[in-house]
């Protein structure tokens, strides 16, 4: 199983740092946070950004993310699908697969029908608009009340009645968690519609308060993480996991000695890499 470094881990360095953490850590994947990368690109070009990568032995998984695709006004729809062309563009040029969108509020009075319909509506729009750059969307559910899709079990739903093979999903460990989804939805999931695992552990509070500044690195929290590594395994799923912890106190430690323990924490974790069970599979 490849391991990426998240830009949301280390949110106070910029795109420059998080390559070079994220090569001296050992990584073989980094997601570009959107951004860092808008950033970066405003004094390099994205040859230079190729180069870097190149340099680093870093492969880039996705551009994080597009924010609220569905539930929104005619003016911002036009704005998100001018972005999408962007985003989709630049992550062609760099050889990226996949940019991650993200389901918008929770309207007043929705049925489960409705929100299938309107988050289908944007993926396939968003979708028309990537597939035209070989890029793929990675739907993220949020576990938060007020997200519009909240639960593997309905993003699922979503992703296979969408049935395009450029979009599937993120399953997000702590979303995973807050949510409620069941562990039921990754025992019936096709492993190749998902094409991002974000880990992060939490802290031990009630699942209603927790927010995304409670996460914590693998294995430091109550996360069910070898449940799901064990759910992954079940149906053959050991493609790559990611790192996202949005903590303020590890923003502001050396972006170099996060990138170090979050590998080391998610491997063992997990057992790939250096903790790997002989004759494992992922290493």
């Amino acid at each position: 199983m490849k391991i990426a470094l998240n830009g949301a881990t280390t949110m106070y360095a910029d795109l420059e740092t998080d390559i070079k953490a994220a090569s001296a850590a050992g990584f073989d994947l980094i997601e570009l946070w959107k951004s860092k990368l808008l950033k970066y690109l405003e004094t390099h070009t994205v040859d230079d950004l190729k180069l870097a990568l190149a340099e680093a032995r870093l492969m880039p998984w996705s551009i994080n993310s597009i924010e609220h695709i569905s539930f929104r006004s005619e003016e911002d729809y036009e704005k998100i699908k001018a972005e999408c062309r962007q985003l989709a563009e630049i992550a062609n040029a760099i050889e990226c697969p996949y940019i991650v969108v993200v389901p918008g509020k929770l309207p007043k009075s929705s049925t489960e029908d409705s929100l299938i319909e309107r988050s289908k509506k944007a993926l396939n729009d968003l979708a028309d608009i990537a597939e035209s750059f070989g890029v793929g969307l990675a739907f993220e559910f949020l576990g938060q009340t007020d997200c519009s899709v909240q639960t593997l079990d309905l993003a699922k739903k979503i992703v296979e009645q969408v049935d395009r093979n450029s979009v599937g999903l993120v399953i997000d460990s702590f979303h995973f968690y807050a949510g409620n989804s069941t562990f039921e939805a990754i025992d019936t999931l096709d492993p190749e519609k998902l094409f991002i695992f974000h880990i992060n552990d939490a802290e031990d509070l009630p699942r209603e308060t927790l927010t995304d500044a409670e996460r914590l690195y693998p294995g430091k929290g109550i996360l069910p993480l070898g449940e799901m590594k064990r759910r992954f395994d079940g149906i053959g799923y050991d493609r790559m996991v990611s790192i996202e912890i949005f903590r303020p106190e590890y923003w502001e430690q050396d972006p170099f000695e996060v990138a170090r323990i979050a590998k080391e924490s998610t491997e063992r974790v997990l057992n790939i890499g250096r903790y790997a069970v002989r004759g494992s599979v992922g290493q």
